[in-house]
């Protein structure tokens, strides 16, 4: 059987987990969290990291950060997660969702100007598949309209956009804020994890702040302060010793593991071009501007019951293909709420998309065989 996701252990993980734990400090914060988020920093360009218990927590705590309060607009594509729009929801956003973009199911920049009204707080892009939205637009849209960018980057790490101005940029590094996921269906893994990236120097303080249940903890224990106290609002968002060791010990073999994986995406992307072709099936699209991290590797059908016969079929086979997002302006929860506009192309994705295996121990061939037969 070939199922969708397999974790992929390096083989240091229990080791760093049982140095950890022999630490004596496991509750987060410590030696793990510290070397992670240096990595980050470092690798990246990100001014400022903060490990987290998951996206879903860095994505809310942004919209802490970033003042989100009842009434304030958020534009966000409506092929994501419901994390993306749960997030601002939570701090009383209400959402105002773009359609995605013909050839990429990333929200289509052209159209979120017309979005925009003097309720408008934030604009997240999602880089959908690790593949960059075009940035260089949503960001002068922001500074054009006094707006905040948090970057949805869950599936984006080790991935890279290229502006006009011809400088290579980590995605993540570009807006305000961004959020990562570690969970354990992508690239880099802790099981359950994330990650706060901060990119503009004001709201540092703030995060460790909310970072450590609104007290200012961390300052504490760097000398800073005497004592702390209550000092803004938060939550426990930081994760323990243990889910930063496990990191730790991916993070290591960041570069074997995003060469396999991009050797298994373009054996896909060969193996399956005529037959795409053939059937009218779309491969993915990696714009000029974006680079290819290999997170996902799908295929748009040209219609819901197209792809439900090739999952049904490579299903028969023991291979496990899935569709993704359901769009979240049709949802049961906010369809309500939504402005009423059509939403086409995220809806195409809704029903024709479907993603095939992609881990590290992947035997390819297989799936592309079954698929050709």
């Amino acid at each position: 059987m070939i199922p969708f996701n397999k974790p992929y252990l390096t083989g240091k993980e229990t080791e760093y987990i049982t140095d950890a734990v022999a630490s004596g400090k496991i509750s987060g914060n410590g030696k793990y969290t510290q070397k992670c988020q240096q990595f980050f920093e470092k690798q990246f360009g990100f001014k400022k990291t903060l490990l987290t218990t998951s996206c879903t927590d860095a994505l809310e705590m942004a919209a802490i950060l970033i003042d989100i309060k009842e009434g304030d607009e958020v534009i966000m594509p409506s092929y994501t997660f419901v994390s993306t729009a749960n997030a601002f929801v939570l701090r009383g956003a209400k959402i105002v969702f773009a359609d995605s973009r013909k050839d990429h199911p990333n929200m289509d920049e052209t159209k979120l100007e017309s979005l925009i009204t003097s309720k408008t707080k934030a604009i997240v892009p999602v880089h959908y598949a690790g593949v960059a939205c075009e940035m260089d637009t949503i960001m002068d849209l922001a500074a054009k309209h006094n707006l905040f960018v948090v970057e949805d980057a869950a599936q984006a790490i080790d991935s890279y956009y290229t502006g006009k101005d011809g400088v290579k940029r980590a995605l993540g590094s570009i807006g305000h804020l961004a959020a990562f996921s570690f969970h354990e269906t992508k690239n880099i893994i802790s099981g359950e994890g994330g990650m706060l990236a901060i990119n503009d120097e004001q709201f540092i303080d703030r995060a460790e702040i909310i970072w450590e249940k609104g007290t200012n903890r961390s300052l504490f224990f760097r000398g800073e302060v005497d004592k702390y106290g209550w000092v803004d609002i938060g939550s426990s968002f930081l994760p323990s010793e243990i889910i930063a060791a496990f990191l730790w010990a991916q993070l290591e073999n960041l570069e074997d593991i995003q060469q396999v994986r991009k050797q298994h995406w373009e054996k896909y992307h060969n193996g399956l071009k005529q037959f795409a072709s053939d059937n009218d099936i779309e491969l993915p699209i990696v714009p000029d501007y974006a680079t290819n991290n290999a997170h996902m590797f799908y295929l748009v059908c040209q219609s819901i019951e197209q792809r439900s016969a090739l999952i049904e079929k490579l299903r028969n086979q023991d291979i496990h293909p899935v569709f993704h997002y359901i769009s979240l302006h049709s949802s049961p929860f906010y369809e309500d709420k939504h402005d009423g506009r059509n939403l086409s192309e995220t809806d195409r994705f809704t029903d024709c998309l479907v993603r095939l295996p992609l881990f590290y121990e992947l035997n390819v061939d297989t799936v592309i065989n079954q698929i050709l037969k």
